[in-house]
């Protein structure tokens, strides 16, 4: 089948060496889908996991028509192993679940198997070239998934689909993950940037979470710079909710309008220092705050 799908890939790791890695997961790729499998026993349509590097959308501004087109032959051949990346998240996002794509490499027939999740991108999925609604979701689904520690954490995905269906998710979901975390919108595809908003509360001195791009501190602004989101405050301020709680319908910034999704995250993913576990997002120090966590990384060497 032909996927006639322009994906234009604008630069999420800008300003960075495109060859370059972010860490990678200690945990291996099959343990961590057969966790996601188990955990869509819940919800076959709202659970995923992150993990998505910044440097696994660096491939500046070039576009493709479909899987068994040349132009996606040759930006698949520039890094195979970031492209692999890439295209498995794309498919999370844009197929549902049970369905898969395949792309066979022609210097080396090595054959890629995307599997699919979510099924935002329905009339994509089904081989109709792509309308605005799907672009914006599967664009926001993956700034979603986006995370600059290169770690994998669970998240619940809410919103709806390209066709205005909702994400489905079950009482058991929600109360798992209780945290609402971060809208994001945007439209990758048109080059029209990539926004993120906050809706959780916010982190104390001595808390930190690998999903640094989606939460703010008490100063009210995320704590690293996740370039090229772009941070717009709180979702409220820049989206119209959906009557649900949970999801809002619309996002606007720079004057357009965007179909966003929403996060939730367990609060058990969200670290503490002082419980013993030097994360990856807690630095050594003389403190009990986050970036100087004596209790859990112990005094700087």
């Amino acid at each position: 089948r032909s996927w006639a799908w322009g994906l234009a890939l604008a630069v999420l790791g800008a300003g960075c060496d495109p060859g370059a890695r972010e860490p990678e997961s200690a945990e291996p790729l099959a343990t961590q889908e057969q966790e996601a499998l188990s955990y869509n026993q819940l919800s076959p349509n709202g659970l995923s996991f992150n993990g998505l590097s910044f440097n696994g959308l660096s491939f500046n501004g070039l576009s493709f028509n479909g899987l068994s087109s040349a132009a996606f032959g040759s930006w698949f051949n520039m890094d195979p192993v970031l492209a692999d990346e890439v295209m498995r998240y794309v498919v999370r996002c844009a197929v549902p679940a049970g369905q898969t794509l395949t792309y066979t490499e022609s210097q080396t027939n090595k054959v890629h198997t995307w599997t699919g999740l979510l099924g935002l991108a329905p009339g994509w999925s089904a081989g109709a070239p792509a309308t605005v609604a799907e672009q914006q979701v599967v664009s926001a689904c993956l700034a979603a998934h986006a995370n600059p520690f290169g770690v994998s954490v669970p998240i619940s995905v809410q919103g709806r689909d390209g066709l205005g269906q909702a994400i489905a998710s079950t009482p058991e979901e929600l109360a798992t993950f209780a945290r609402p975390e971060s809208c994001f919108f945007g439209n990758l595809f048109q080059g029209q940037g990539l926004y993120a908003g906050s809706q959780n509360p916010p982190l104390t001195a001595n808390q930190s979470t690998t999903r640094a791009c989606a939460v703010v501190d008490g100063s009210g602004m995320p704590r690293m710079s996740c370039a090229p989101l772009v941070y717009v405050g709180s979702c409220s301020a820049a989206c119209t909710p959906d009557g649900t709680g949970l999801a809002f319908t619309s996002c606007t910034a720079g004057g357009v309008t965007f179909q966003p999704v929403t996060t939730r995250v367990r609060d058990a993913d969200v670290a503490v220092c002082g419980d013993g576990l030097c994360q990856v997002t807690e630095s050594c120090g003389t403190s009990n705050t986050y970036n100087a966590c004596a209790a859990d990384c112990g005094a700087c060497p």
